[in-house]
């Protein structure tokens, strides 16, 4: 008897398990998707799915910090012919500080599942013939990434630059890179003060910190695809006084710089953005640590909310969701309106318990629980 309750279950398992693949495959089925643009076998199985390697353009990918990664790099996956060249030492700390201000790590690690570094061999292979020609091999992969910044930078790429030669075991990079081979620390300014040409309101006050730190806007939403020379005029150290051709074009995405131009072309310089003088309601306790895009949902756009604590803070029957505030309501107090214990809708001010209690005062006691 036992060994046939046993034989049920299993059995009711097995098909619980199997109805849920159906659905699943069911659901599968019905996403009018070809099975060739993801499986490269006519049989993909669980074990061997054949999956195909993502596009660039569809590609997931994670940031990490350089701190993250290793500080240097041996590149030797690639036989030069004739041992011409020693192996490539790569600093990669200082080349991923530098991709911050581009593509990010994305720039060359352009296949890259979340949570897993996936090295440039998985996907292009030594040899030179292979039988996609779409995807370059390994040395016109490596070759790519660096000439196009390289000759940026010097102008010319000699194969010495990286390479040393196994005759004198040198290049003009240092074979060995130290620690010290790093990008020296970017200072982020506060605000930045443009002179421009325009004949009224010459001054334009960029609040760096305000668009990074409460608008949570990225590097790379500004500083998209920049190279070294953009900053360095061609020589390391030197910083190019050249302006930038069109400043215009990156804010534009978020301000109307065609029709309002005195928003920040002014005279003298402008004050930091003050929340209460702008909307009226003041950024106090929790709110002045809150970030922006928590009230304001949508990106780069900050319309007018209304300033009732309900429009944002509310329970699912609609009503005013006083957990919030670190206090649950008991069912006594949550019948209440809220004027009766905060008189004349102050919220700044400590709540009095006073017209129902003579000897009851907050927050030695609460009308209700704590809550965190």
């Amino acid at each position: 008897m036992r060994l046939f309750k046993l034989a049920v279950l299993i059995s009711f398992i097995f098909s619980f398990q199997l109805f849920a693949q159906i659905e699943n495959l069911k659901t599968h089925s019905q996403m009018n998707l070809d099975c060739k643009k993801c499986h490269i076998c006519d049989t993909p199985t669980k074990a061997n799915p054949c999956l195909v390697l993502c596009p660039r353009n569809k590609i997931e990918s994670v940031r990490h910090s350089p701190e993250e990664g290793p500080d240097n790099i041996v590149l030797n996956e690639i036989k030069s012919e004739k041992d011409l060249y020693q192996p490539v030492h790569f600093t990669h700390k200082l080349h991923a500080e530098m991709s911050l201000m581009a593509g990010g790590c994305s720039t060359c690690h352009h296949f890259n599942p979340p949570g897993k570094i996936v090295k440039c061999i998985t996907c292009h292979n030594t040899e030179r013939s292979r039988a996609d020609i779409s995807v370059p091999d390994l040395k016109a992969a490596y070759h790519r990434q660096c000439m196009g910044c390289h000759k940026t930078w010097e102008e010319k790429t000699e194969c010495e630059s990286c390479h040393a030669l196994n005759t004198t075991k040198k290049s003009k990079l240092v074979s060995k890179p130290s620690m010290e081979n790093v990008h020296p620390k970017i200072t982020i300014p506060t605000k930045i003060v443009y002179e421009t040409n325009t004949e009224e309101g010459k001054l334009v006050t960029y609040f760096h910190n305000d668009h990074t730190s409460l608008f949570g806007l990225e590097c790379t939403d500004c500083h998209t695809q920049e190279s070294c020379a953009n900053c360095h005029n061609q020589k390391p150290n030197f910083v190019s006084s050249k302006a930038n051709e069109d400043e215009h074009a990156r804010c534009s995405s978020c301000h109307d710089t065609e029709n309002n131009c005195s928003k920040c072309h002014k005279n003298e310089l402008t004050k930091p953005f003050d929340h209460f003088a702008k909307t009226g309601f003041a950024l106090t306790g929790f709110h002045a640590t809150n970030d922006c895009s928590n009230c304001h949902k949508v990106k780069n756009k900050f319309t007018g909310l209304k300033k009732d604590c309900i429009y944002c803070h509310k329970n699912d029957d609609g009503l005013f969701d006083h957990q919030i505030t670190g206090v649950k309501l008991d069912e006594t107090h949550s019948e209440f309106e809220c004027t009766d214990c905060h008189a004349k809708n102050n919220y700044l001010a400590k709540p009095s318990c006073a017209d129902c209690h003579d000897d009851y005062s907050f927050p030695n006691e609460v009308p209700g629980e704590k809550v965190k």
